[in-house]
C-alpha cells in the first residue's frame, strides 16, 4: 500500500489500460519536426494544484486524500518511476533561492505560457498573467448537514467535513454568521456574493470534485421542492439522501448558471478517482448528459477534467454538445504517449477545437513536487500529441499544416479562447 498523495490519482493500472484502449501494437515514431513543433508551442495548462512558495501552503485543495485510508496507485506515479527522476534532472537549471519567482521559472523551464490553478486561494508567487484561480465550488452545493452523507463510506467520512470546513470560511468571508433560513436568501446571500467575489479576484472557472462524494447525476430539480427541504432542515437535522440529492441537483445547476453569467467555465472531475471506496460508475460523464442539454446552461461552458478516464469515449461524446470541452490531465502523467496518443486521436478526430492540455500537476510526495509532476505531464502531452498527429497525417485524415494547426490549439489556443486570455 502507498501513503495518500494530496492530487488526485487512479486506482490501478489496469483501470488505465482499460481507459484507452491500449493494443499491444505500438504507434509508430512520432514525426521529428512536427515533435519540434509542438516542443516549441507555449502552452496553457488547463488543471493544476500548484503550490505556493509558501512552505505551510494548505489551500492547494478543497478535498486533499491525505486523510482517508491508504489506497494504491499506477506504478507510473509511484516515486521508484524513472520519470520522476528525469524530472529533478531536468529542473535543476533552476537556480534555488528564488522566493516568489520560483513558479514562473518552472513555467519557463517546462515551456508553459499559463497555468491555471484549482485552489482554495491564491497565494505567493502565484500571480496573474501566468497563474489564474479556478475556486472549488462543491461546499455551495452542501449547506445542510452532511453527517448522514458522510456514512456512505470511510473515504467520504473523512472527506465530507472538509467540504464543510470550506463553506464556513466562504461564510465567514461574507460576514455571515448564520446560514439563512430559505433556500431563496442563501442563494441571494451566499451563493452569487461568493462567485461574484471570486469572478472580481480573477477566478476563471469553478471546480466541481462532487465524484468523490456523489454520483454526477445532477438531475432536474424543481424550485419549489429544493425550496422545501431546504427550509426543513436548515435549523438542523438529517435529510435523507434522497431530499439531499434532490437540492444538490438544484444547487448545481444555479451554480452552473451563475458561473455562465459571470463568464466562468465549470470543471467537472470525470475520472475513476483515488481511494478504496471510490465509486467509478459515478464519474461517467455520460451522468451529465442531462445537465449539458440543459436550455438555461447554454451560456455555460463546461470541461470534463481528466478526459473522463475509464470512460473516455464517453467524454468525446459529449464533446457533441455545443458547450463541452475536456482535457488531458493526469492522463498525461498516469499514461504512457502511446496510450494517451490513441485517447486524443479519437477526440481530435471529430473535436480537435474542443480538446486542452491539462496536466493535473501537484505536490505527490517528498522529493515529487508540483514542478515535477508539471514537467512530466507537459512533455508526455507533448509527445503524445505528436503521436497521435503523425498518425493522423499518414493516415490521410490530416494535412501537415493542419496538423500543426491542430497541435496549436490543443496546447494553447483552445484555452486561449474559451478563458479569454491575452496570450504574449
Amino acid at each position: 500500500m502507498v501513503t495518500p498523495m494530496r492530487t488526485h490519482v487512479v486506482a490501478t493500472i489496469a483501470s488505465i489500460l482499460i481507459a484507452c484502449g491500449c493494443s499491444a501494437a505500438p504507434l509508430p515514431a512520432a514525426d521529428p519536426e512536427l515533435s519540434a513543433l509542438i516542443d516549441k508551442i507555449r502552452a496553457v495548462d488547463n488543471h493544476t494544484h500548484v503550490n505556493s512558495v509558501d512552505p505551510k501552503d494548505a489551500d492547494a485543495d478543497a478535498l486533499p486524500l491525505d486523510g482517508i485510508a491508504p489506497f494504491e496507485i499506477p506504478a507510473t506515479l509511484r516515486p521508484e518511476h524513472p520519470n520522476w527522476e528525469a524530472a529533478r534532472k531536468a529542473l535543476q537549471a533552476i537556480p534555488v533561492g528564488q522566493g516568489e519567482k520560483f513558479p514562473a521559472l518552472v513555467l519557463d523551464q517546462i515551456g508553459t505560457e499559463v497555468m491555471l490553478a484549482n485552489r482554495i486561494e491564491m497565494g505567493p508567487g502565484l500571480a496573474p498573467p501566468r497563474f489564474r484561480w479556478v475556486s472549488f465550488a462543491d461546499p455551495l452545493m452542501l449547506p445542510l448537514s452532511t453527517k448522514a452523507e458522510a456514512t456512505a463510506s470511510p473515504d467520504r467520512q473523512q472527506l465530507f467535513p472538509l467540504a464543510e470546513k470550506l463553506l464556513q470560511r466562504y461564510l465567514t468571508q461574507l460576514k455571515i454568521a448564520q446560514r439563512p433560513k430559505t433556500l431563496d436568501d442563501y442563494l441571494k446571500a451566499v451563493v452569487t456574493p461568493t462567485l461574484e467575489s471570486q469572478r472580481r479576484s480573477g477566478c476563471v472557472a469553478v471546480k466541481f470534485e462532487a465524484a468523490y462524494l456523489r454520483s454526477l447525476d445532477f438531475d432536474e430539480a424543481p424550485a419549489d421542492k429544493a425550496a422545501q427541504i431546504y427550509a426543513k432542515y436548515a435549523g438542523g437535522g438529517e435529510p435523507s439522501s434522497a431530499d439531499y440529492k434532490l437540492l444538490q441537483d438544484f444547487l448545481f445547476r444555479y451554480i452552473a448558471r451563475e458561473a455562465g453569467r459571470l463568464d466562468m467555465a465549470v470543471h467537472i472531475h470525470s475520472l475513476e478517482g483515488a481511494g478504496n471506496y471510490f465509486r467509478a460508475a459515478g464519474a461517467d460523464p455520460l451522468l451529465l448528459e442531462s445537465a449539458f442539454n440543459d436550455p438555461a446552461l447554454r451560456q455555460t461552458y463546461f470541461v470534463i477534467i481528466h478526459g473522463g478516464g475509464a470512460f473516455a469515449d464517453r467524454a468525446g461524446a459529449m464533446l457533441w454538445k455545443p458547450n463541452v470541452y475536456v482535457d488531458t490531465s493526469l492522463m498525461a502523467m498516469a499514461y504512457s504517449p502511446d496510450q494517451l496518443a490513441n485517447v486524443l486521436r479519437g477526440w481530435l478526430s471529430q473535436f480537435p477545437e474542443k480538446v486542452l492540455f491539462g496536466s493535473d500537476a501537484a505536490a505527490f510526495g517528498p522529493e515529487m513536487g508540483w514542478e515535477a509532476a508539471a514537467w512530466i505531464a507537459t512533455r508526455n502531452a507533448r509527445a503524445a500529441l505528436a503521436l497521435a498527429l503523425t498518425g493522423m497525417v499518414r493516415s490521410g485524415e490530416l494535412t501537415r499544416p493542419r496538423a500543426e494547426e491542430i497541435a496549436t490549439m490543443v496546447m494553447r489556443t483552445n484555452a486561449a479562447r474559451l478563458y479569454k486570455l491575452n496570450l504574449m
